[in-house]
């Protein structure tokens, strides 16, 4: 795992990407394919996503600021094309939310229109119509702020899961550094013991060469002395 900020801007980036193809499939595709309340599902689920991207992105901006200027021009292009494709889904979402809504209160008021048609009383239909038209609203309002309390609850918790993955990919970079450093000291212990080896050797040569010194002097000593 590279962990220098290129390195972590790569992983942040990837992950983008995936979420965010993620979120181009759900809006373009599957919402389009779907009605009532299984749309609104997928239109939650993709807010959820949404924020999880910006997430992504805020750490983006954290790493970018690492990179060396030398070639941070390169990763600014690409954080400015995620932030315009990430606007770009949150808008889409938005209009999907609203016409979501509209669809909800038109087709509410078309049943409200047609089991009242044989009201005599004008003004009552209208009467009947407008609340039930509040009604509507009132209970996409409820709906919206459940979406946005899902939400807000969802980017607190993706921003303590990002929070301990980067604690932990800390500690395996501690770790990483200790095994590296424990690596050098037994090189390092590796060699200073070849050395006493050599140098063992070295003595027992020496040792060797005193010792036959000796027997040869000795030697000598004896001869000079019996042929005298």
């Amino acid at each position: 795992m590279d962990a220098t900020p290129a390195g972590l801007f790569e992983d942040y980036h990837q992950d983008f990407d995936h979420l965010i193809q993620s979120i181009r499939g759900k809006l373009e595709v599957e919402v389009k394919e779907q009605q009532g309340e299984q749309r609104k599902a997928t239109l939650r689920k993709v807010e959820i996503d949404l924020d999880a991207a910006d997430d992504i992105i805020s750490q983006l901006e954290v790493e970018i600021q690492g990179i060396p200027l030398s070639i941070r021009s390169q990763y600014s292009a690409r954080l400015k094309q995620a932030k315009v494709d990430l606007n770009r889904y949150k808008k889409l979402s938005k209009d999907l939310h609203s016409q979501a809504s509209r669809t909800d209160l038109l087709g509410n008021n078309r049943f409200k229109t047609t089991a009242t048609s044989d009201d005599p009383y004008g003004e009552g239909n209208d009467r009947t119509r407008l609340l039930t038209g509040s009604e509507a609203l009132n209970d996409g309002n409820r709906r919206i702020a459940d979406s946005t309390r899902i939400a807000l609850e969802t980017e607190t918790q993706g921003a303590d899961i990002l929070r301990n993955l980067r604690v932990q990919r800390e500690q395996i970079e501690n770790t990483r550094d200790t095994l590296h450093t424990a690596d050098i000291s037994i090189d390092r212990s590796s060699g200073t013991i070849k050395g006493m080896i050599r140098q063992m050797y070295k003595q027992r040569v020496v040792l060797g060469v005193l010792v036959a010194v000796l027997v040869l002097v000795v030697l000598l000593i004896l001869y000079f002395k019996l042929i005298r």
